[in-house]
């Protein structure tokens, strides 16, 4: 597996090049010595593959920063081999449990009786078969499969060969209740490694080596741990000793804390003000790193679940930066030190790309709402879309749903009483927006989208009911008058069940369009979207840019196809999966769909694009910014997203302008994972995604607009509406089922 690892990760030039650090003299950065901070590449490229092991620092020396340091949490065993490994206990990351089945003990670490497999009861020649595993249960297991050993740590500087080199003693005193000395290890292994930083939370390891160390050369770190833990060598917690600064400084150069010491979180998941932390370190000569920085565990809302702005908030902030960052995912870090830091909203784009929001920020607020808009409109979104529903009295607005149940607070309202199954759009006990006024729907409340709630990964909950909605009048005047909008994107669906409704949309829209003057201007580009060919039929005489959306995922697209979709539309909107195929979340293979539509002049948009990490393939190494790399690098001509700041920042990042990309700038190349997993962890293979034929993308014309006398109810529906044709009133007991579901459903994500 190692030569298979060094196969793919060296010899794939187009993936992994080697990192090159860019000389940005004009970045200033206010670290302790002016330098760009360190990425510390906590037991490798961990946030993947096994903590420690080969792979794992093979794959963040490859795509890392050139500078970047190997972290290294020693443990000893029995006969005081020092090793890699992230835990005393061997079972949470090895799979010990099953070599020796009934060697478990109990010890007490830090006071407190803990059961498990210790390193301090097995010798280094008794760990030989013993494998890593994945330590984290919610990333994939599929490289556990392969023989990953043990290393000691001497085989990690040797056969890694970082370019720094940092220890973690995090339990000296453990060791030495069980005679064995860390300081030893430590003082034997300095005369043949060269090791960069040594870190202890414990006072006494890191006195007692000060003597011997070369401070030039091995530069020792305190770290810190929970605010209310007990340092055992004081006795004092760690809390207190934080407010003490010039006392650390006697014995150590540099202070390594949990990040929330620096930017502290509430118990809502919302940033606090910073603390002086950091400028009080600073102001000691002491340096400062940060840790616990991961890809894949929800941080604070504030972040939008984007792992590149939470590092941009401690490197980048205009007040101070930290000396580096700990972290599983060393490649984010690095492009955010390199590419993103010290950006200016009026810097140069570097990619030619279309960012279009189909919502507003949808992943900040309730989508379609005057907040998501504005957003989107002041993070640089080029186009803001409006999926145009209708409602009772003919009034065209904008929503993602037909179904006000998905995107409104209507189950808890008056209004909750008049469900509705339709078949025809597979919806079961809804309330559809024809159902209602304009005016009843106003008196509802936006609902943001927690499209990922069942990973319990929920939206910007402060603001999960606020804005407004916004009709389509509403909405063309804002982007008329949103200078940095260059243009609009009307979705419609649904046309021909509207139209059997008495509803006609496509007059709705084309009447609305022309009031608000884009029939007479060129200001602003007007694209109309549907999924429906016969919808984007009928605005053929207009100058608009009609866009056809291919929902389902494709593999390849006939010729005839082609041709067909190029007598109604002049541009496509695909899956993300007709571009990348995945398996069990892992790239596959690259489809040619892009560059055959392309070669027919049809520009190419992509969707949909989210920022949680679940959203993406295990490829994209749980960065949003990696998976919009992968698609520029497959020259897509634009993205379709629900958080537009990510993709705005991405298009400005300088590295995209060197004449080398770095590696962590370099596409990844599908199918590279899956070589690194042995035979029996790959995953099944799957049914290939289907061909686009000519009979996929014709449609019958719409029908003509029915003639339905209007309701007795004058407009009223809160008392009890009549239901719209083609719709199945509930039952009382469904009704009653519907809501006790909606209430569970509510139940299970708070």
């Amino acid at each position: 597996m190692r030569s298979i690892l060094c196969l793919l990760l060296l010899c794939c030039s187009a993936a992994f090049v080697t990192a090159q650090r860019s000389s940005n003299v004009t970045s200033k950065w206010q670290t302790l010595s002016g330098d760009a901070p360190k990425v510390i590449a906590r037991g490798g490229f961990s946030g993947l593959f096994p903590d420690s092991s080969y792979n794992a620092y093979m794959l963040a020396k490859q795509i890392s920063a050139a500078d970047w340091i190997a972290w290294c949490d020693v443990q000893l065993t029995k006969d005081g081999v020092g090793i890699c490994f992230p835990d005393l206990k061997l079972d949470n990351a090895s799979d010990i449990d099953t070599s020796f089945k009934n060697n478990q003990s109990t010890y007490l670490v830090n006071g407190v009786p803990q059961k498990g497999w210790f390193s301090v009861d097995f010798n280094f020649k008794d760990l030989v078969n013993v494998s890593l595993k994945q330590g984290v249960y919610s990333r994939t297991p599929r490289f556990d499969g392969n023989i990953q050993q043990i290393l000691m740590v001497q085989e990690v500087a040797s056969q890694v060969k970082p370019p720094g080199f940092w220890l973690n003693i995090q339990h000296d005193s453990f060791y030495i209740q069980h005679n064995l000395s860390m300081r030893s290890f430590v003082l034997s292994l300095s005369r043949s490694v060269i090791v960069n930083y040594i870190s202890s939370p414990e006072v006494n390891f890191l006195r007692s080596i000060a003597s011997r160390l070369n401070p030039r050369v091995t530069k020792r770190v305190f770290r810190f741990l929970g605010e209310d833990d007990m340092e055992p060598s004081t006795n004092q917690t760690y809390g207190s000793l934080v407010k003490n600064l010039t006392f650390i400084k006697t014995f150590a150069s540099g202070i390594l804390v949990p990040k929330h010491y620096i930017w502290p979180v509430d118990s809502t998941l919302y940033l606090q003000p910073h603390t002086s932390v950091v400028l009080d370190a600073h102001k000691e000569g002491l340096e400062i790193f940060a840790a616990d920085f991961v890809n894949d565990v929800p941080f604070a809302y504030n972040y939008s679940y984007d792992p590149v702005a939470e590092y941009l908030s401690f490197i980048d902030n205009g007040e101070f930066s930290v000396d580096g960052v700990l972290s599983d995912f060393p490649l984010t870090p690095s492009a955010s030190i390199d590419c993103f830091s010290h950006l200016g909203k009026n810097d140069k784009p570097q990619a030619k790309l279309q960012i279009i929001s189909p919502e507003g920020a949808s992943g900040d607020y309730p989508g379609c709402t005057n907040l998501a808009y504005t957003k989107a409109a002041t993070d640089g979104a080029d186009v803001l879309g409006c999926p145009v529903q209708m409602t009772k009295d003919g009034i065209p607005f904008c929503l993602g749903s037909i179904n006000l149940v998905d995107a409104t607070t209507v189950a808890q309202s008056p209004f909750s009483n008049i469900t509705t199954t339709v078949p025809e759009l597979q919806i079961k006990n809804g309330i559809l927006t024809i159902n209602l006024t304009w005016s009843d729907i106003q008196k509802l409340k936006p609902a943001i989208s927690n499209r990922w709630s069942k990973f319990r990964l929920l939206r910007n909950q402060k603001a999960r009911n606020d804005g407004n909605f916004t009709s389509l009048a509403d909405f063309l005047t804002f982007a008329k008058n949103a200078t940095s909008v260059s243009g609009v994107m009307i979705n419609i669906e649904n046309a021909a069940y509207l139209a059997r409704q008495g509803l006609g949309v496509i007059g709705a829209v084309m009447d609305t369009l022309s009031k608000a003057g884009y029939n007479n201007q060129t200001a602003k580009k007007v694209m109309i979207q549907s999924n429906d060919s016969s919808v984007l039929e009928e605005f053929k005489k207009s100058s608009y840019e009609l866009v056809y959306t291919v929902d389902d995922a494709i593999d390849d697209i006939e010729n005839s196809t082609l041709l067909e979709i190029k007598t109604f539309a002049k541009s496509v909107i695909i899956a993300k999966n007709s571009v990348f195929p995945t398996e069990s979340a892992f790239i596959i293979d690259q489809t040619n769909v892009v560059q055959k539509l392309q070669s027919a002049n049809l520009p190419v948009y992509v969707q949909l694009f989210n920022n949680e990490f679940v959203s993406q393939a295990w490829d994209y190494f749980s960065d949003s910014s990696v998976e919009l790399n992968n698609y520029v690098g497959a020259a897509i001509d634009g993205v379709i997203t629900e958080y537009p700041s990510t993709a705005v920042r991405y298009r400005r990042n300088r590295c995209l302008g060197f004449k080398e990309l770095p590696a962590y700038m370099s596409p990844v190349q599908p199918g590279l994972l899956l070589g690194l997993m042995a035979p029996q962890s790959l995953p099944p293979a799957e049914a290939p995604n289907p061909v686009l034929t000519e009979n996929d993308v014709t449609e019958p014309p719409l029908p003509p607009v029915a003639k339905i006398n209007p309701a007795s109810d004058n407009g009223s529906t809160a008392a009890g509406p009549n239901p719209p044709p083609n719709g199945q009133s509930s039952l009382v007991a469904s009704i009653l089922m519907s809501s006790v579901a909606i209430l569970l459903g509510m139940i299970m994500v708070y």
